[in-house]
C-alpha cells in the first residue's frame, strides 16, 4: 500500500484524508478485458493481412518483378527493415506474341516493423516514418517466367532522392531494352494503373 493506515483509521483523531484502494473486479470486467483484448488482436491481424493484400492481388508476371527488386533491396548492407510492396504506379506491357511480354513497372515499396530478413511477413505492419522506396522494373518474360536476355532492369531509390534525371533515365533505359529485342516501345503502350 502506498499510504499507511493505522488500525482506528484515524490519523491524529481526524478521518484519513486518504482511503486505500481495493481493485473490484466482476465478471462484467473480466468479459470486458477479453473483449478489447479480442478486438484489438483482429484488429492487428486486419493490419498485417492489409499489408501484404496488395502484393497477392498483383497478376504473377508483375509479382515477379516486385521481387526481383525486393531481392535486390534486401542486398544492401544499409538496409535495416523489412519492406513490402505498397502500391503501383504505373503497369504496362506488350504482348508481342509467342507467350512472350514485355513488362514495365513503377511501384512503392514500404518499410515494416520487422527487420531485414523475416521470413514470414504476414505480421509485418507498415511503419509510417520511413520514406517509401520508389522502384521501377522492366524485364521480358516468356512463358510467364523473366528472361535473362535482356538482362532486368531494377532501379529502387527513396523517393525524396528521385530526380527527374532518373526518372527520365529509367524510360530511355526501358525503350531501349524494347528496341534491342526488337520490340515496341514499352513505355507507349497503353498501360494500367
Amino acid at each position: 500500500m502506498f499510504f499507511p493506515v493505522q488500525e482506528n483509521n484515524t490519523v491524529g483523531g481526524r478521518e484519513p484524508l486518504h482511503y486505500p484502494l481495493t481493485l473490484i473486479v466482476t465478471d462484467t470486467g473480466k468479459k470486458m478485458a477479453a473483449l478489447l483484448l479480442l478486438l484489438f488482436s483482429v484488429g492487428a491481424l486486419f493490419f498485417s493481412s492489409n499489408a501484404q493484400e496488395a502484393y497477392n492481388n498483383l497478376p504473377e508476371t508483375y509479382r515477379k518483378g516486385v521481387d526481383l527488386a525486393l531481392e535486390k533491396l534486401n542486398s544492401h548492407a544499409g538496409i535495416q527493415h523489412h519492406f513490402l510492396y505498397f502500391r503501383s504506379i504505373t503497369k504496362s506491357d506488350i504482348q508481342p506474341g509467342f507467350d512472350v511480354a514485355y513488362i514495365y513497372h513503377h511501384f512503392y515499396l514500404k518499410a515494416t516493423k520487422c527487420q531485414k530478413g523475416t521470413v514470414d511477413s504476414t505480421a509485418c505492419q507498415f511503419r509510417n516514418d520511413r520514406p517509401l522506396i520508389d522502384c521501377a522494373v522492366c524485364y521480358k518474360t516468356f512463358g510467364g517466367e523473366i528472361e535473362q536476355e535482356p538482362i532486368p532492369y531494377v532501379h529502387c531509390v527513396h523517393k525524396p532522392s528521385l530526380t527527374e534525371e532518373m526518372k527520365a533515365g529509367r524510360v530511355d533505359h526501358c525503350n531501349t531494352m524494347g528496341y534491342r529485342s526488337g520490340a515496341p516501345t514499352l513505355l507507349t503502350s497503353k498501360g494500367t494503373e
